[in-house]
């Protein structure tokens, strides 16, 4: 199955480079055209000299006049932090699996809006058009793809799309952290919860910011080396605190490490990473998922079955009572179920993003010992969506085409 990508960038994923078509938008760069979609931040602080400290992320740039922070797309105007606002560069209706999410609605689906940026510089980025942009001029063509929207018109969208869930992803959303909960607050208006897709590099304060409307927080743990992290644009403790404090704070966390031949699929490696997420708590989820080749990463080989069922036997080795294999549909034996971890009942059986059998009572209660599953569920079991193995290839992204 393919990861939480928009489905525009899968198919410009091909592009090695690409001029900016500015016939949409008149003859302006791409920088000028976000710059002008922007609003006053709320996440820094204001300093003496007319610079300012923006913590929406780890890195906590320090920005001058006229400067921009690590993700390009936060930056200083006359002492004033101004921040991504008012449109998206991504939006369809994704299956709430796809985030992924398995112990939080099953079976829903969660309408997905990113905009552009990040602060990593992954060179194996699924995302890297929308990620990228401002920092690889191969990433310009993602200008073609921003479209002025109102929280309003998201939410609404959400809703006669069949929406459970909005979440903030394709980009890094913390870089964009005011847009998203302007979105939420209109979604859970209208009756959605909100979740973040995110790389973790976050903040005490950002989660805090977040906290009164985001239910979800997906994080990526990519390797448990801060040397591999550095080369990616990232602190390693930064992202491990980021996962303590979350669980701590009442986030539902899911946590997932993309296996990737000889860059973090050790044994070790992968004992290390299973250990942390256990001894933060071992209900947490952790999904271990498949690497393909894209952006710049093309030498290692894609990750096998065997790879992700053997880092998913490491994780239950290692005390973690909920271990997915993703990606790869059919293929990781029980690695796509949940079974309850009292009396390892059979609880939820899926075939990729699809509910094959869901058997957990209402609030989650496992159906033979009782025992209540952690996870965000249906208050009343029989809303839950279930499908069969001919659902495979149906169940999927859908466009929001009229925005």
């Amino acid at each position: 199955m393919l990861p939480d990508t928009p489905a525009h960038q899968r198919r410009s994923g091909g592009f090695l480079a690409t001029e900016y078509n500015t016939e949409r938008i008149g003859m302006i760069s791409l920088e000028e055209h976000l710059d002008s979609m922007t609003t006053e931040g709320e996440l820094y602080e204001r300093l003496e000299d007319g610079s300012l400290r923006c913590y929406a992320c780890g890195h906590r740039c320090l920005i001058k006049p006229g400067r921009r922070g690590i993700c390009k797309v936060r930056f200083n105007e006359d002492g004033i932090l101004r921040v991504p606002w008012g449109y998206v560069a991504a939006l369809q209706v994704d299956p709430t699996e796809k985030k992924p999410f398995f112990h939080l609605y099953p079976g829903s689906d969660t309408l997905t809006f990113g905009m552009l940026g990040c602060d990593f510089h992954c060179s194996y980025c699924q995302n890297w058009v929308t990620s990228q942009a401002l920092r690889d001029p191969a990433s310009n063509i993602s200008g073609n793809y921003v479209r002025k929207v109102t929280p309003g018109e998201l939410a609404h969208h959400g809703k006669i799309m069949g929406a459970r869930v909005v979440g903030s992803s394709y980009n890094e959303p913390l870089i964009t952290s005011e847009w998203a909960m302007e979105v939420f607050k209109s979604a859970r208006a209208a009756g959605m919860e909100a979740v973040f897709i995110s790389n973790g590099n976050a903040t005490p304060e950002t989660l805090e910011y977040l906290r009164p409307a985001v239910r979800g927080y997906k994080i990526d743990l990519k390797t448990m080396q801060d040397r591999q992290y550095r080369k990616l644009g990232g602190v390693l403790d930064h992202v491990l605190d980021t996962i303590r404090l979350a669980h701590e704070m009442g986030f539902w966390v899911e946590v997932v490490t993309l296996v990737i031949p000889g860059f973090n699929d050790s044994s070790e490696e992968l004992m290390d990473t299973a250990r942390f997420v256990a001894s933060v708590s071992p209900d947490i989820p952790w999904h271990v998922t498949a690497f393909h080749q894209d952006y710049r990463m093309t030498d290692p080989d894609n990750t096998t079955s065997s790879s992700l069922i053997r880092a998913a036997e490491i994780g239950i080795e290692a005390g973690l009572h909920f271990v997915y294999a993703g990606n790869l549909p059919g293929q990781v034996g029980p690695y796509e179920n949940t079974y309850c971890p009292s009396c390892g009942t059979l609880l939820i059986e899926r075939l990729g993003y699809v509910i094959l059998g869901y058997h957990l009572l209402d609030d989650g209660i496992c159906p033979k010992c009782g025992s209540t599953v952690p996870g965000v569920w249906y208050k009343d079991a029989s809303q839950v969506r279930t499908g069969s193995a001919a659902d495979l290839f149906s169940r999927r992204p859908r466009r929001v085409s009229s925005i």
